[in-house]
């Protein structure tokens, strides 16, 4: 037995001959393409997370929203493909983590994969404040006492509803994939529908705005990033729409949980690509919408009124819907609650993988011999979350504006770095199967790393004024910069200390460093001999 204190061995398994890469205990065989798709779209939430960016993006670039939707999936879209390829070659839970090691080396990996974690956690506390707050709205419309909805603002009562979210959440992701797969189709399913009627009716059927007396027209410019004023303003915008795309990629994580293709593509693969296009259709079309009936006025519902810049469909849902309302704001209650469900499978999963070689503690890696689900990551994902929100929720009043700012600033840097590892991983060997597999695994992930990266430093920099965002500061500093380069700073300290404690891992002696010249002509091989 070690003794006590002593460096932590590094993790015993069969390795993939070429890379390290092997697998984790997960179940294989149980998510399929459709499966995939609502999973993802269950993290991505569409109702939560447009009530939550609508606002701060129209504070930023007023007529401009669509645009900055637009112009925030040309990025995401060019990670895709790395992302696809990376995913192709090297099937790992890590994801983020592996991909970025095995191109980048250890250090930058592990960066890599706690900029997703620390991701994770701001939007996992963002996902149960909205959850609150919809949750005392949906109780006001149902019993008829306005007064109810006030309860979201009483810090007490809103910390400890948050917590109950949490526990059930997390509770649902412990019972493994499969209870996780029926809860989410049942959610998804109603969100998306209460969404198209909510975006009709804003389009065609309800009464215009009654504070403006008009249904705005689209204009082409609406749709132009360029007519965006100022580089600031345009950094600003992109990294809360970035928020709205992020979470495709935990599709990519079930890499060793679906069931294999047939084709050329993966499963999760295919669904990644299929899920980032509806993304774009139901995120321009309600940002459109909104824009038609709302404006960008600063009346009660007009979208640069920043009292309602949180939570913009909790102000216009019922002027909009009517007695319906209460389905919309159910709706976006049941996007928040499945999405921290499902939000937690991506660090669950990367910390499982960090675990299981050897860069965190072994603890972590424990997997549910019924369930088959990592528990302890789940856990650990669930309470970091659930501090994080409370601390939060005392520091700033505007907390839920606040973390999405912040977590857009995360994806950023970690998308950015994801990326950039598909064009140097495939450097190589992407010009010999020609100029298509050149450009999908080189030339457009590049592309969008180093716009992703940009887009970090830009809005890092400008976060630290005191005005940006929803104003809040922290020693006379912008909130959301104090509190963006404090959550990288927590992870390089992580990273050193544990570099002490198992220094196998940050010497490269469990995932090689290297790139796909090494073994491309064949597809990773596991510990049970079966190729990823």
């Amino acid at each position: 037995m070690a003794s006590k204190g002593a460096p932590a061995s590094p993790p015993t398994r069969a390795l993939d001959s070429v890379s390290g890469i092997s697998r984790k205990g997960l179940e294989s065989g149980t998510v399929t393409v459709f499966g995939a798709v609502i999973i993802g779209l269950s993290v991505c939430a569409p109702a939560y997370t447009l009530t939550s960016a609508v606002g701060p993006a129209a504070q930023g670039v007023g007529w401009q929203t669509p645009a900055i939707f637009l112009a925030g999936f040309i990025p995401m879209l060019l990670v895709a493909f790395g992302y696809r390829a990376l995913n192709d070659r090297m099937p790992d839970s890590g994801t983020s983590f592996t991909w970025a090691t095995r191109a980048f080396g250890p250090w930058i990996g592990w960066m890599a994969g706690w900029g997703l974690i620390a991701a994770t956690v701001l939007v996992l506390s963002n996902l149960a404040g909205v959850a609150v707050d919809f949750l005392y709205e949906t109780l006001a419309i149902a019993l008829g006492d306005p007064g109810i909805a006030d309860l979201a603002d009483n810090v007490g009562i809103n910390i400890v509803t948050c917590l109950a979210f949490m526990a059930l959440a997390t509770w649902v992701s412990y019972s493994g994939m499969t209870s996780t797969k029926i809860f989410q189709y049942i959610t998804v399913f109603f969100q998306m529908g209460v969404m198209v009627w909510f975006i009709l009716a804003m389009f065609f059927f309800a009464d215009p705005n009654p504070n403006t007396g008009v249904r705005y027209t689209p204009e082409l410019s609406w749709f132009n990033p360029f007519a965006i004023d100022g580089l600031s303003a345009f950094a600003a915008g992109l990294a809360v729409s970035i928020f709205v795309y992020w979470g495709w990629d935990t599709v990519l994580t079930l890499g060793e949980e679906t069931k294999r293709s047939k084709g050329r593509m993966s499963t999760e693969g295919k669904a990644a690509m299929i899920l980032v296009a509806i993304l774009l259709v139901m995120y321009v079309g309600t940002a459109t919408a909104t824009l038609v009936w709302a404006g960008v006025g600063t009346d009660s519902y007009g979208l640069a009124n920043t009292s309602i810049a949180e939570n913009v469909f909790a102000a216009i849902s019922h002027p909009v819907m009517g007695g319906a309302a209460i389905l919309l704001t159910l709706g976006i209650l049941l996007s928040a609650v499945s999405s921290i469900n499902t939000t937690a499978i991506s660090p669950a999963r990367t910390l499982l993988a960090m675990s299981h070689y050897g860069a965190l503690p072994a603890s972590i890696k424990k997997i549910h011999p019924k369930h088959k689900s990592p528990y302890v990551a789940l856990l650990w994902s669930s309470v970091v979350a659930s501090a994080f929100y409370a601390i939060m929720r005392f520091l700033s009043e505007d907390v839920l504006w606040d973390t999405i700012t912040a977590l857009g600033m995360m994806v950023c840097f970690y998308y950015g770095i994801t990326a950039l590892s598909s064009t140097w991983y495939f450097r190589k060997t992407a010009g010999r199967e020609g100029f298509g597999a050149l450009c999908l695994k080189v030339l457009l992930p590049g592309l969008g790393g180093v716009f992703l990266l940009f887009t970090f430093v830009q809005t890092t920099i400008d976060s630290f004024d005191p005005a940006f965002g929803s104003g809040s500061s922290l020693w006379g500093m912008g909130l959301v910069g104090v509190l963006g380069v404090l959550v990288l700073v927590i992870g390089v300290v992580l990273m050193l200390v544990w570099s002490r404690r198992s220094p196998a891992f940050f010497r490269g002696q469990v995932i090689t460093r290297g790139d796909d010249s090494e073994g491309a002509d064949a597809a990773p091989v596991f510990d049970d001999g079966i190729p990823g």
